[in-house]
């Protein structure tokens, strides 16, 4: 091998090497540190012969490129801001590392009305974590309420087995996921979100990034415009909502909290999350907690993408989670939505003469669905769309649930077709909200009817062809609503 050769080889390992090593990242800091004492030691040896040049340099690409350093796991956590109420019903511990851990409420609405879920019957405010990973981790869950004895990690899919002693809790999460820790069914539940490491965050100084660093920040009503980043760091809460209208290439990300807790029941500036008339649309990271009503709706929008939200609601009524309104190509993946009212309910409800008024080619996937009183999927209901169609609904883990978790119920002649419901897990425990103990509804798994009903202005029934539903399980489980009681 000529000389020129093995100084490429020797380039190679310096360009592996240069700069600083990763800020607070432990043994890999360290392995950082002990590659570039290899590279000095290559340079004194360029003195020596060729082939033992090569000998050294041929150790030392295997010895970085097959690493024999005991990396430790990264793992981000971010720490709550200053004033905000966190939880007194657990403690959480990954890989060591505390994890500061959050509050939802829940009916906060004070009505007396038989079809509003009590406060009682939810167990009051919920908790929730986040946190992101490289690796596999270790999780240690302590409840400072009592033991964990009846402890039960859904989706039972996940197949975690904890190791239990007391009120601890400690089990090995492989790989990102979002779960639901729940000591006594669904009531006080802690909800873990382990996200993959955030790419590439935008830079605070970029003039097309709106930027919401750490911190509680009062925003009523954040407007993004074509071509700008929305971006809310890990550790900022953003009480406010977002408005986008008539816009293309707008992206929403972090890992922080929009909150809508500074908003009673329908008294809010608008959706969340409102998208009117745009395109090419991402939301990807972000939690959205308590809103006063629907939550994230596009209408009239093309090309809208959301990944790994998370929707922590259940505090008012009206507040599902993802409506999309007379909009098409709306994928979903990767998400937990916990509502009050239905999880993704899909509307054609806003008719505009000259644009395309139908609902289709929805993707949901790869989420987890919590509805305390309403339906997981609403499809039909507030539609004056012709076509309700092309909806693949795949891969999906139904936690909890009160009504008919998928109810497809055209009117006003418009036609649903070409759904798809694959691979689903149902948690069934038909749990009634306003239910005495050991009370259950009788809602069906499936309801598929076309009707007239209150919400229509043509009182005319809609029509149903070419749906399919395949693999779907229902599980049992143990419900708690004032004791311990099987299905």
């Amino acid at each position: 091998m000529r000389r020129s050769e093995v100084t490429s080889c020797v380039r190679l390992v310096q360009l592996a090497t240069e700069g600083a090593p990763p800020a607070g990242h432990g043994q890999q800091g360290a392995a950082f540190e002990l590659s570039r004492h290899w590279f000095v030691k290559l340079r004194l040896l360029s003195k020596g012969s060729v082939m033992n040049k090569l000998a050294h340099v041929t150790r030392i690409l295997l010895l970085l490129l097959l690493g024999p350093f005991p990396c430790r796991a990264e793992v981000v956590v971010y720490p709550a801001p200053q004033g905000e109420d966190l939880s007194a019903d657990y403690a959480l511990e990954v890989d060591g590392q505390p994890v500061d851990i959050y509050l939802a409420r829940v009916t906060d609405v004070k009505d007396s009305s038989d079809w509003l879920v009590k406060p009682g019957q939810l167990g009051g405010p919920y908790s929730f974590a986040s946190f992101d990973m490289s690796d596999p981790v270790t999780v240690r869950v302590t409840s400072l309420k009592g033991d964990l004895d009846e402890l039960v990690i859904r989706p039972v899919a996940s197949g975690i087995k904890p190791t239990v002693n007391g009120n601890t809790a400690t089990f090995t999460l492989d790989r990102p996921s979002k779960l639901s820790i729940e000591p006594n069914g669904r009531l006080d539940a802690l909800l873990l979100f382990a996200n993959p490491l955030e790419a590439r965050p935008p830079r605070k100084d970029d003039p097309d990034v709106i930027y919401f660093g750490p911190g509680i920040h009062h925003q009523r009503d954040i407007r993004v415009g074509s071509n700008q980043t929305l971006y809310i760091a890990g550790g900022a809460v953003v009480k406010g909502s977002v408005d986008i209208e008539n816009s293309r290439n707008v992206t929403i990300r972090g890992r922080g909290i929009l909150c809508g807790n500074d908003w009673a029941w329908r008294n809010g500036p608008g959706n969340m999350i409102g998208i009117q008339r745009s395109s090419n649309v991402t939301i990807e990271g972000i939690i959205l907690r308590g809103s006063w009503g629907w939550t994230i709706v596009p209408r009239h929008c093309d090309s809208v993408n959301m990944t790994n939200i998370k929707i922590c609601n259940s505090k008012n009524p009206n507040d599902d989670g993802i409506n999309p309104v007379n909009s098409q190509r709306v994928t979903i993946r990767d998400c937990f939505i916990r509502t009050d009212d239905d999880c993704i309910a899909m509307k054609g409800s806003v008719y505009e003469e000259g644009r395309n008024n139908n609902v289709e080619d929805i993707t949901v996937e790869d989420c987890l669905l919590w509805c305390d009183r309403a339906r997981i999927f609403l499809l039909g209901h507030e539609s004056r769309a012709k076509y309700m169609r092309r909806i693949k609904l795949r891969n999906l883990h139904v936690l909890h649930h009160a009504m008919t978790p998928f109810l497809f119920e055209p009117g006003e002649e418009m036609s649903i077709e070409d759904v798809l419901v694959k691979n689903v897990t149902v948690n069934a425990e038909y749990w009634k909200p306003n239910a005495a103990p050991r009370e259950f509804a009788n809602w069906d798994l499936i309801t598929l009817r076309p009707v007239v009903n209150q919400y229509m202005h043509k009182k005319v029934p809609g029509r149903i062809s070419a749906v399919h539903f395949k693999n779907v399980h229902v599980e049992l489980s143990l419900i708690h609503i004032s004791e311990p009681t099987r299905q």
